[in-house]
Formats: structure tokens, C-alpha cells, sequence
């Protein structure tokens, strides 16, 4: 890449119109490029002075008398006069009683650019390239390698020594530069890692090195071919041919030393993110890992995937208040979906067997380390199965995305290790909270009012206060759960049959009248999984949803409304049918060890900088 040498860029730069495709003004390129131009000549000042030091010292080291390297010491001295003018000469001040302070010898502190005049720097460079013939926004590149393979290929090579047969070529982001006179090392950062840039003068033609090194800053994309070299240190490096501007990137990289620390900067700027952070790669690999494991394995058991659609205009499927939203050709008010249980459930009345959707679920409900208000799960449906088939199905398919992710199935998280081994614990709800409180909810009447009364104030005097507001003793017993048990829950457990009042659309126990066949997966304090042997009973899966919108209309935002046109699907007949739901984003939490849901989210909702 032979360019033009600076002194005939700038002329035709500050004298030419400018050109169309730059976005600012002429007089600000004019500005800018002055200012680079400026840094350049300071740069190639301090380069001479250390290339005629360097002729001086191998001058000496061979025996050369005083008058062979007086001249060249004599050029030395003009060159280090041009970089640091002497002020003119002033009158000697008179004497005075007490001695004037010695000026300081210490050179005065580089003032440190802002991003905004970075900014404007790197815009001039982009324009110098451009009216110097060379495109700082490259169409595309060809690359035969990658820096992880490149380390393990070289792995062998001698320290010291160059694999001349290879033909290297290679493109990534510049994330370190450390420059030598006519040598310099470069960091190249791609996708799989990074690797050195060995960059010698000899070896890139023309003015190739000198461009390189005034053009390129930190964050710039750039193409190399070359050959490879182990330095005497061990350290497998590119030897560069040749170079290749493909993105000029105009803003700063974080500091090297600090990092990006500010977390919700991490989180709204994912992409600088995942420049910076190694780890949180990692974790959107693992993310990646896991669903294919997971799409695998339910592909291998017959399981075809479907999708369903993310506009309802009748919110159900689940407990939880909707986002609203209009069609306005359709002049139809509309919801984002809360589940995609009910229209899975008509794939299986239409005749397929099993059925499952990853997708996104969107609830109008709180932040926090473990809620957003967009997430993904996966629902499946399996005709001919129950609660039990799913129990052995949901620890199948989490500890095939624990073996593709982790290699083990003892997951450190936090200050625990949770062991995923297999079989894992089943306690009905009932047996947990009689464990925790010493009391037994089983015993009592569910159509006794004093028996409720009595459920209420046994839940109060374990702190349970929200259970005043319960109509139910299923209601009370689930929020003794939810408060007492559910965060000591930090191994894999199965929490099972479930009272009817909190399990609208699960089939009544077989055995335990007031219960559903209905289990939750709860592991590190929080739910992971819910499961049903499913409602197949037009009549009693209607009673149930004329309940939920009773309390909808009573002022229950998360209570469902009546869906008619699945009960009219449900009364083509539905077959026995076990149904599975898993989010996604809790286990990818607990698989890479992460503390918030927004870190395994590559981009979670987060407030408004104004806000």
C-alpha cells in the first residue's frame, strides 16, 4: 500500500475542495488536519533524533575517531533544537537579595485530549486517507486463519525463529499498539482471541509503516498477510507483508488499565462490552451453546418446533399483565404475548404429537436481577404423557445443556455448588412448608371458613403478612411457600401438586382432591421451570377461566380473560398431554455462574439516560 508522502497530501488536502462524501466542513478538515499534522512532524522529529542517535552509538561502538562523528553529533543537536526551540535570550535580571528559584527541569505534563477532540483527529485521518486515494471503510477482506488456531498451529515453533512457508492472512481490531522506530507490535483482537503483529519497516514497502503507524489508532479494524515468527520471548506474531485500513473507528477504546467498570454502561453499550470483557462473551457463547444443546435434544426425541404469534389479541396462557399495543389498519387493540402455551396446545388438538417454541415472552411487571421484562423460554407439549414423563424430560434436557456448557454437571454458582446429578428431589408443596413451619395445611378444610381463618394467622405468625389478603387456604399455603421455602432452595428441587387455586389450566390430582398434577423446578432460591399434566376438560378448564376474569374484573391486572376461540379448539377433544415450560435466561444464569438476568441478556431494557 504505497502512498503519497505526507508533504504532497497536505497541500492537496488544505487546498482542494472538499470532497463529498465528508460529512463535515471544509474548514473543520482544514483545522483537524492541522492538528494531525502537527502531531505527525513532532512524531517524525522524534523519530530522526532517534535514528541519528542510533548512527552515533554504532559509530562509537566500532571505533570511530571525534572528527568522523562530530557532523553527525552536530545534526543530532539541530534536530533536538527543532523539537524544543530555545526561547530567545533575555537580559540578565539584576541581582537580587535572595536567590531566584531554579526553574524546573521536568518537562511539562501532555494535556490529555477529550473524547470530542480524539473524535476530530480520527476524522482527519479518515480524510487524509480518503484524498490520499485509500478507502478507510473497506468492502471486505479474505482471511485463511484466525488467532486462537494460529496459537495452537505455532504452538511448536521454535523461539527466535520464522515459519517462512506460511501465508498468514488475517484481520481483527487493534487493541494494543507499542511502536519501536522502525519497529512495532501490534494486538489484533478477532472473534476466537488475539495475536501480535510483528510490523518492521524492512518489510512493509513504500511509505506502508509510516502510514501504519500515523493513520492507525486503537479500535481501527485492519487486514494483514504475512508470514509467522515466534519472538525470542515465545510470543507467536504475525510478520507483516502488508496492511489494510478496513474500518477507521472514531471513537476511543476504554482505558487499558480501568477497563469499562460502570455496569449499566456495560449493559447499554454491549457492544463496547464485549470489546473489552472476555468473560462476557463467554457468556453469550454459553447462551448460544446451551439452546443448541437444547434444540438437539428435543429434535432427537421427535419434537418438531413451532412457531406461534407474538400479537394476541386476547392475553393468556399465564398469570401476568400484558403490553398493550394497537393495529391500526386492523383498528384492533392488541397485546405482546404473556405465554405461547395456548397456541401450542391447539397444534396438539390439530394432530401433531409434540410440539415446542423457543421464543420471547414479554411482561409488564418489575426489574430485577432476576425479572426483565422481555425474556425467552421454551414450552413444549407431548401427547400421551403427564407431570411425571416431564419431570424426567426437564432434567434430561438441563443436564444435556449443563454437559454442552459446563463439561460437568456440578455447576459452581455464587458461594454454592449446585450438583445437577441426577435423580433430583421431589417434595409436594404441602410436605415443604409443613418442614419449614411445623405445620400441616393438608389437615384443614379447604370450604371451612374457620379453617381459613386459622390458615391466615398461622401464616402471619410466621411472617407471612401478604396471606391476610388471601381468599383461599390454597392461596395462603402457596404464599407460605413462596416466602418461607422457595429461597432455601438451592439444590435441584421438584416442588409438587399444586393447589387448584393457583393452577388454572392443570389437571386435577388423580388422587389428592383440591390439588393439580402440577410440579415447579426450583433451584438457587428461585423458580426454574413449571410444569402441568394439562387441563383437558372443556367444562372444567372454562369454570377456571370465568374464576380468573372474575378476579380480573375485581382489579387483578395479571388474572386472564376468557379465550374463546381456544375453548373451541379445546372442545375438538385434546389428548392426554404433559406440557413443560423452562426459562431460558435463568438457567444460562446458572450455567456461567451469573448474578443478574442482564448479564446473560446481550441487550436487557434499561431506563432512558434522561430518566
Amino acid at each position: 500500500m504505497t502512498l503519497p508522502p505526507t508533504d504532497l497530501i497536505v497541500p492537496l488536502l488544505l487546498n482542494s475542495p472538499p470532497p463529498p462524501s465528508c460529512p463535515r466542513s471544509h474548514s473543520f478538515v482544514r483545522s483537524s488536519v492541522a492538528r494531525f499534522l502537527s502531531t505527525v512532524d513532532t512524531e517524525a522529529l522524534e523519530k530522526a533524533i532517534q535514528v541519528k542517535g542510533d548512527e552515533i552509538r554504532a559509530l562509537k561502538a566500532t571505533g570511530a575517531d571525534k572528527a568522523t562523528v562530530a557532523p553527525l553529533v552536530e545534526e543530532l543537536l539541530s534536530l533536538k533544537a527543532q523539537l524544543n526551540p530555545e526561547p530567545a535570550a533575555k537580559e540578565k535580571p539584576k541581582k537580587a537579595n535572595k536567590k531566584e528559584p531554579k526553574p524546573s527541569k521536568n518537562k511539562q505534563p501532555v494535556k490529555e485530549l477529550s473524547e470530542s477532540e480524539l473524535r476530530d483527529a480520527r476524522l482527519a485521518k479518515a480524510a487524509v486517507m480518503k484524498e490520499s486515494g485509500v478507502e478507510p471503510y473497506a468492502y471486505s477482506y479474505k482471511c485463511n486463519t484466525n488467532a486462537a488456531e494460529l496459537q495452537v498451529k505455532y504452538e511448536s515453533l521454535e523461539n527466535g525463529t520464522e515459519d517462512e512457508t506460511a501465508d498468514v492472512s488475517i484481520a481483527g481490531r487493534i487493541m494494543a499498539k507499542r511502536e519501536f522506530g522502525k519497529l512495532a507490535f501490534y494486538t489484533l483482537q478477532d472473534e476466537t482471541g488475539r495475536v501480535q503483529l510483528y510490523l518492521d519497516k524492512k518489510r512493509l514497502e513504500g511509505d506502508n509503516f509510516k502510514n501504519l503507524k500515523a493513520w492507525s489508532d486503537l479500535g481501527d479494524y485492519i487486514g494483514v498477510k504475512g508470514t509467522i515468527r515466534k519472538t525470542d520471548k515465545g510470543e507467536i506474531s504475525v510478520y507483516c507483508n502488508e496492511w489494510t485500513m478496513l474500518t477507521k473507528s472514531l471513537l476511543s477504546l476504554p482505558d487499558k488499565f480501568h477497563g469499562l467498570t460502570d455496569i449499566t454502561k456495560r449493559y447499554r453499550q454491549r457492544e463496547l462490552d464485549l470489546i473489552v470483557n472476555e468473560n462476557t462473551k463467554n457468556t453469550l457463547r454459553a447462551r448460544s451453546k446451551m439452546i443448541r444443546a437444547l434444540r438437539n435434544a428435543l429434535d432427537d426425541q421427535g419434537f418438531y418446533e413451532m412457531e406461534t404469534p407474538v400479537l394476541h389479541s386476547q392475553p393468556g396462557g399465564a398469570e401476568a399483565k400484558p403490553f398493550e399495543t394497537y393495529h391500526n389498519s386492523m383498528n384492533m387493540d392488541l397485546t405482546l404475548r404473556i405465554a405461547t402455551e395456548l397456541h401450542l396446545k391447539r397444534l396438539i388438538i390439530g394432530g401433531f404429537e409434540k410440539v415446542y417454541e423457543i421464543g420471547r415472552i414479554f411482561r409488564n411487571e418489575g426489574i430485577s436481577t432476576r425479572h426483565n421484562p422481555e425474556f425467552t423460554s421454551i414450552e413444549l407439549y407431548a401427547a400421551y404423557q403427564d407431570y411425571d414423563d416431564m419431570m424426567n424430560l426437564c432434567e434430561d434436557l438441563i443436564c444435556n445443556m449443563a454437559d454442552a456448557v459446563c463439561g460437568s454437571r456440578e455447576v459452581p454458582y455464587a458461594d454454592e455448588t449446585v450438583n445437577l446429578n441426577k435423580p433430583w428431589r421431589r417434595v409436594t408443596m404441602h410436605d415443604i412448608v409443613k418442614e419449614k413451619m411445623g405445620f400441616d395445611f393438608a389437615e384443614l378444610d379447604s370450604s371451612s371458613p374457620d379453617d381459613l381463618g386459622k390458615a391466615k394467622a398461622v401464616a402471619q405468625d410466621a411472617g407471612v403478612f401478604k396471606a391476610a389478603d388471601k381468599n383461599t387456604i390454597g392461596e395462603v399455603l402457596n404464599e407460605c411457600f413462596e416466602e418461607l421455602c422457595e429461597p432455601d432452595l438451592i439444590q435441584p428441587t421438584f416442588v409438587i401438586d399444586y393447589p387448584v387455586e393457583v393452577s388454572p389450566l392443570a389437571k386435577p390430582h388423580r388422587s389428592k382432591p383440591g390439588l393439580t398434577e402440577r410440579y415447579e423446578l426450583f433451584c438457587t432460591g428461585r423458580e426454574f421451570a413449571n410444569s402441568f399434566s394439562e387441563l383437558t376438560d372443556p367444562v372444567d378448564q372454562r369454570e377456571r377461566f370465568e374464576a380468573q376474569a372474575a378476579k380480573k374484573a375485581a382489579g387483578d391486572e395479571e388474572a386472564c380473560d376468557v379465550d374463546e376461540e381456544f375453548f373451541t379448539a379445546l372442545e375438538q377433544g385434546m389428548p392426554p398431554t404433559g406440557g413443560l415450560g423452562i426459562g431460558i435466561d435463568r438457567v444460562c444464569m446458572l450455567l456461567t455462574n451469573s448474578p443478574s438476568i442482564k448479564d446473560v441478556i446481550a441487550f436487557p431494557l434499561l431506563k432512558n439516560d434522561s430518566s
